[in-house]
């Protein structure tokens, strides 16, 4: 395939020719940054190539005898073309080159940076090749690119001292462009970022360029031109790779010389350098000269040493990181496989109310405590014991070569201590504790990540037994842990498999004795354990936020059973519906919209759907609870507030929510047969009447609790004497007797 002919090409050729008899003065020079560009860019062969209207003449070359060759077909035609380096990966593949395969010495790999003068004119090329397919990197394909304009400022400085001979009429003239030329050479090779070096093996000197020098820190004047002078400075640590890699290279058996090695400076530190260089045989294979550079990497070297650091590093303690930690783990783990006497522990650590903080004071104080966090807990650790941050709020300490349980029991008791000071933070003062977990390599375990985790298990034991404490793993705690995944696992697809139910337990008017609605209770009819409490799953619901999805189902249940009953058995009023609400679903940014949605989807009136909110809910935060209690009222529903009176002092800002009922606890009511339990009662009936509230008693189990209950005028009851919870086909059936009997709500006109 023949390559194009060049733009302007009889301009270039004109061009050309002021340039091919330059003398052989200028050889020394040109030959050195040829041998620059074969060491720097790893190559046995590199050449200055002037392109001609039909032959290619090698002026200068390293490795290669040939003086030069047709233009077509070569590879030089083709580089000419470009502005920048041109780089053939593989001639093999490249059918423009098949015949330039044979002709120089089987070469597969090339690139060529052209000459171009300052006119514009690619007059040649400066020529790499290799015996093999490869690429440059870029570090080589700038330096080529500036060697090349080095080679050709240096011709233009010739050309110009030619001319200047010339002519005296353009003396002045060619003295301001000859100046301008050797500032532009001079500019051209420091911008090469390398350090050239050219050694004479049968003399014994070297010569170090100025950039050489100058990376260390020496004047021109300063550095001798011995051999002693790079490799009396090379670190006592590198020295034998350096020479090893040398004398692989002159005894022929590396292609070329390359080593990363620190050379200590003029201040008397260390720098990283990458030294390449490249032997000259002669015919008889006599190697008489070594020529190469170096480049200063001690920024790169930096670099890699923080990407390391911070492949095992958390970034913002600086602690040890996940993948830190679980190597030494595995290491601990193996150590103990092969001595019998070898103990460890490993502890668990979770900052407790951690989301307080952060949701309180924000972000920056969070990540402020956790590196405070982070330097006590270093503080606490013995020779050869380790922390991490795993993630989050989560720290985990190898407490290693310990003699007994004690040993971990007392590491966790000082970690404890030591975080119960409180913390200063930006000004202000933060407590904080955690809930550790421990476990020891006495339990048999596989893996590091078996280890870890049970001591994660035992700590999420000593959160529930109530935070700021610790707690040793044992091999219940395992099994009551893969118990609770699978719970979470079959919780997760209960609402797809349709194995939720709805019980229904009626509320009764003391008054009247009819019934005046029902609350929605909710079972779970698991396929392997049968009819669930909630109580064995709602925990769990909360935590993983499944309780979202499951009220919202339960919510639109029951509105769409109490409605095909008020279809059914019409009464005046008609029969309404109470249903929990969690604290997770209270906190529902669309709350309100999801219920209009149900009422609508469901036809129920919002005055016949009670939501029941309990205490806790509101008691977190007083404030945007009213706000929300104020949004349901406004939507039309009723409000009952659930468990009334346990755990906190509801009666000071009772007023201040739109509450329609009062539920007492069952606690209560079960106890009133106490003098100071039936005093509570009569409290919560009295001020519920003074507030125009209703009230329901919960959990009525005997005659004497209903006489009672009638006493103190309270109005409405449920519990076991009156009906159990049950399914809704069976609630249907009771009503319906209830209502053959004459004794369901009061019938409205038909």
């Amino acid at each position: 395939m023949k390559a194009p002919r060049p733009e302007g090409e009889s301009a270039r050729i004109e061009a050309l020719a002021g340039y091919e008899d330059f003398k052989a003065v200028q050889t020394d020079t040109l030959e050195e940054l040829i041998q620059s560009a074969a060491s720097i860019c790893a190559a046995p062969i590199a050449f200055l190539s002037l392109v001609g209207s039909t032959r290619v003449r090698h002026r200068v070359t390293v490795g290669l005898a040939r003086k030069e060759r047709p233009r077509e077909g070569s590879f030089a035609t083709w580089a000419i073309l470009e502005s920048g380096v041109f780089v053939v990966p593989d001639a093999l593949a490249d059918e423009r080159f098949t015949d330039e395969l044979a002709d120089v010495d089987g070469a597969r790999f090339y690139a060529g940076a052209p000459l171009v003068t300052s006119e514009g004119h690619a007059i040649g090329v400066l020529e790499v090749l290799d015996n093999k397919p490869r690429q440059l990197n870029e570090a080589q394909t700038k330096a080529l690119g500036a060697l090349a304009r080095a080679i050709i400022a240096n011709l233009e400085l010739w050309h110009k001292s030619r001319d200047l001979e010339k002519t005296a009429r353009e003396r002045d003239q060619a003295l301001e462009s000859l100046k301008a030329s050797e500032e532009r050479y001079a500019l051209v090779v420091r911008s090469a970022n390398d350090g050239l070096w050219d050694w004479d093996l049968e003399t014994n000197e070297m010569h170090f360029c100025p950039r050489w020098k100058g990376m260390l820190g020496y004047q021109e004047d300063e550095i001798l031109g011995r051999p002693d002078e790079w490799f009396s400075r090379v670190h006592p640590d590198d020295i034998e790779g350096v020479q090893a890699e040398l004398t692989s290279h002159l005894m022929g058996l590396s292609p070329h010389f390359q080593k990363e090695h620190r050379v200590r400076d003029r201040e008397g530190g260390y720098r990283w350098m990458l030294s390449r260089g490249l032997a000259v045989w002669d015919a008889s294979r006599h190697v008489y000269r070594m020529s190469g550079s170096v480049t200063d990497v001690t920024d790169q070297k930096e670099t890699e040493k923080q990407l390391l650091h911070n492949a095992f590093h958390d970034v913002l303690t600086g602690l040890p990181n996940r993948a830190l930690f679980m190597d030494r783990l595995k290491r601990s783990m193996s150590r103990g496989t092969t001595r019998d006497d070898y103990l460890f522990a490993v502890l668990f650590l979770d900052v407790d109310r951690f989301k307080v903080v952060n949701d309180s004071l924000g972000h920056q104080i969070g990540d402020q405590l956790l590196i405070a966090m982070a330097r006590r807990l270093e503080g606490c650790l013995r020779p050869g014991d380790m922390v991490a941050r795993l993630g989050g709020d989560e720290f985990a300490i190898i407490v290693d070569h310990i003699t007994h349980v004690s040993d971990a029991t007392q590491a966790a008791e000082r970690i404890q201590e030591e975080l119960s000071a409180p913390f200063t933070l930006s000004g202000h003062e933060v407590f904080a504790a955690a809930s550790i977990g421990i476990a020891l390599n006495l339990t048999p375990c596989e893996q590091p990540e078996d280890i870890l985790r049970n001591a994660d298990t035992a700590m999420y034991r000593a959160k529930d037994r109530g935070r700021a404490c610790y707690e040793l793993f044992e091999k219940g705690m395992h099994a009551r842990a893969v118990a609770l995944m699978q719970l979470e696992t079959d919780l997760r697809r209960a609402l797809s498999r349709d194995e939720f139910r709805l019980h229904y337990q009626p509320i009764i008017s003391i008054e009247t004795w009819r019934i005046s609605g029902f609350e929605a209770l909710l079972r779970w009819q698991h396929p392997e354990h049968g009819i669930m409490s909630p109580l064995t799953f709602i925990p769990l619901a909360e935590e993983t936020g499944l309780i979202i999805p499951i009220g919202q189902w339960v919510l639109r249940e029951a509105c769409r059973q109490v409605r095909a009953w008020q279809d059914q058995f019409p009464s005046d009023p008609p029969l309404s519906i109470s249903v929990n609400l969690s604290g997770k679903q209270f906190l529902q940014a669309d709350l309100i919209e999801r219920i209009e949605e149900i009422l609508l989807e469901t036809g129920l009136h919002a005055s016949s759907l009670d939501i029941e909110i309990t205490e806790s809910a509101i008691i977190e935060n007083i404030d945007s609870a009213t706000l929300m209690l104020r949004q349901l009222k406004a939507l039309g529903v009723r409000l009952s507030l659930d468990d009334f009176g346990t755990g906190y002092s509801s009666l000071s800002y009772l007023h201040r929510f739109p509450i329609d009922t009062i539920k007492i606890d069952r606690s209560f009511v079960s106890r009133m047969n106490s003098p100071k339990n039936s005093e509570i009662v009569r409290t919560i009936v009295t001020l519920a009447g003074n507030l125009g509230l209703n009230v329901i008693a919960e959990g009525v189990e005997t005659r004497e609790q209903i006489i009672h209950l009638t006493g103190l005028n309270c109005d409405l009851v449920q519990g076991y004497l009156l009906s159990k919870p049950i399914d809704g086909a069976a609630m249907r059936d009771l009503i319906e007797e209830i209502y053959e009997r004459g004794l369901g709500a009061e019938q409205g006109a038909a």
